[in-house]
This record gives structure tokens, C-alpha cells and sequence, in this order.
């Protein structure tokens, strides 16, 4: 079993109009909901992978309501923590005559100290169980900004594999506490280690104190520094699409290939793969099996020297 932390989860909203003109009214063409969170991205893959996936962190008010009903139509299992605040809504507008996409993301629920407390107790008794875990996105406000460190020690002394995939200061704290894998896009590597060089960056944040640090570079792909050498993935052309939930999908296959013994080239193939199938997708949380299927025999992976 794999279990991915959404600590922030949300009831994703998608709103499709003709054309999105500043300071006018619109009429909406097409409305979709969809349960979602990094975390919950994630999961949705991996089962679409053939693998079991558990999804935890927190869900509450009408709003999350709503979104453990459409999780329940869903291959992961839902083990969200219930809170007394309501999960935030995310809103999507998407342009058709551009096909450019703009974004609103509510706050999460403020989380009081006792209901992250009822979390780990979670936690602990789900990671008995699990493979692998994935640690994804925000923080909602009220807890700890090293509430992520406190998960990866906590996964590190049950002696779970872990993937750390967040931002900003929970990112460098969650680095510090030495999880098995960190998976920043460039921006968030920029951010944590001062350079813009890709390949110096992540071995700074390697240095930091992550095992192995993949970094998503766009549509250059996906750069890996381990223990075990460097690699740099990239898809064989540009593709163009939503890229929504593209490095939801790296993880994936990330976290797939790891519980299946890949190397890893075979990891980042198969990442790459995932991550450019999703892109052609219409939302997160889901990828082209037909391209993804393609796209496999196609990855290039160039070893880079240490």
C-alpha cells in the first residue's frame, strides 16, 4: 500500500467560458468538481497504475463533505481526519478560445492543535501498513510550519520510505529532517538553495540533509541526483496542454517505481512518462493512457558525472 498526506486538501472547481474577458459577466459553458490536493493526485494515479492507495489529511464542513463523496466513487481509500472547519475550494477558469487557465485557491481550515494530534495518531497507525509515503502541498493554517519534518521522522523511525513534496519553509524544515526523497519544481529549489543552476541546486539540497532530490524542470523534464548517480528525463518533444497536476503524476510514478524495485532510469522513464501523459489530459489527477503508453519507449535518459 502507498499512503499520500494531503494536508490541505480541496474540493477543486472547474469553470469553462467562452472567453475570460476582465470586468465582464460570464456565462459558464461547463462546471466539474473533482476532489483534489497534491496528495490526492497522486493517489488517483497510482490506482490507476494498478496500485492500492490510501489517502489522509484533513476534510471537513460541507465542502469536504462533497469532496469524500466523489472520493468515494474513487479507487483510493479515503482515511481523511475529519476537522471542524470547512476544506477550501479551488477555482478554475478556463479560457476556450485561449485555453489558458486562471487559478483562485481558498485558505484551508484553521486546524486546532487537538485535531493535529487525532491526525497523528493517524498517521502512525496507517504507516504500519504502508510501502511508501508521499507528503504533498500546503499547510492549512494552525499547524506547525515543521509539521512536514514531524511526518518524515515519524515515517523514518517506522522505517517507511518517504517523499517530501511541499514548499517554501516547510520544505527546507521537511529537508532537514532527512526524508528519502524530495521532489521541488525549479522555482522551489531556486527558493531553498539561492541558485538558479538546476544540477548545483539539487546537490546543495541534497546537502541539506534529502537522500535523493528529483527536481521538475518543465518541459525539460525531471533531473535526479542520489546516491547512486545523476540522471537528467526528458520527454522526446514538448508537449502542450494543462500541465494542472503534471508533477503530481512525477511522483507517481516516482513512488510506484520505488515499492516495484525500478532503477532508477526506469523510475524516471516512467515519471516523465506519467508527468507529459497528464499534461494532455483535461485534469489533474488523471493522464493519457494511450500517450503515457507511447511516451515510454521515448523518454531520454542521460547520465550525468558526479
Amino acid at each position: 500500500m502507498i499512503l499520500t498526506v494531503t494536508l490541505n486538501t480541496a474540493l477543486d472547481l472547474t469553470y469553462r467560458v467562452p472567453a475570460l474577458v476582465p470586468h465582464a459577466s460570464h456565462r459558464v459553458e461547463e462546471v466539474t468538481e473533482r476532489p483534489g490536493g497534491k496528495g490526492l493526485n497522486v493517489a488517483r494515479v497510482l490506482a490507476a497504475l494498478g496500485h492500492e492507495a490510501v489517502v489522509t489529511g484533513f476534510a471537513g464542513g460541507p465542502s469536504g463533505e462533497v469532496l469524500r463523496g466523489l472520493l468515494a466513487g474513487l479507487a483510493p481509500v479515503d482515511a481523511l481526519v475529519p476537522v471542524a472547519g470547512a476544506t477550501r475550494r479551488t477555482i478554475a477558469v478556463v479560457d476556450a478560445a485561449t485555453g489558458d487557465t486562471t487559478q483562485f485557491n481558498e485558505p484551508g481550515p484553521l486546524v486546532s492543535p487537538a485535531e493535529w494530534e487525532a491526525f497523528l495518531r493517524a498517521y502512525g497507525g496507517l504507516l504500519d501498513g504502508a510501502d511508501a509515503v508521499a507528503l504533498c502541498g500546503s499547510l492549512p493554517p494552525g499547524l506547525p510550519v515543521g509539521a512536514y519534518a514531524q511526518l518524515v521522522r515519524q515515517a523514518r523511525t517506522a522505517k517507511v520510505p518517504v517523499l517530501l513534496d511541499t514548499s517554501g519553509e516547510a520544505l527546507r524544515r521537511g529537508i532537514a529532517a532527512r526524508p528519502d526523497l524530495a521532489k521541488p519544481n525549479a522555482d522551489e529549489l531556486a527558493q531553498l538553495t539561492g541558485s538558479r543552476e538546476p544540477l548545483r541546486a539539487a546537490r546543495d539540497a541534497r546537502r541539506r540533509g534529502a537522500r535523493t532530490v528529483v527536481a521538475s524542470l518543465g518541459a525539460e523534464g525531471l533531473l535526479a541526483a542520489s546516491p547512486d548517480g545523476l540522471w537528467q528525463a526528458a520527454p522526446p518533444a514538448a508537449v502542450r496542454g494543462n500541465p494542472t497536476g503534471a508533477g503530481d503524476s512525477a511522483v507517481a510514478g516516482l513512488l510506484s517505481g520505488l515499492v516495484e524495485g525500478l532503477d532508477w532510469p526506469g523510475r524516471l522513464t516512467r515519471a516523465v512518462a506519467l508527468s507529459a501523459a497528464t499534461v494532455l489530459a483535461p485534469t489533474a489527477g488523471e493522464f493519457d493512457a494511450e500517450a503515457y503508453t507511447k511516451m515510454l519507449g521515448s523518454v531520454r535518459v542521460t547520465e550525468h558525472a558526479h
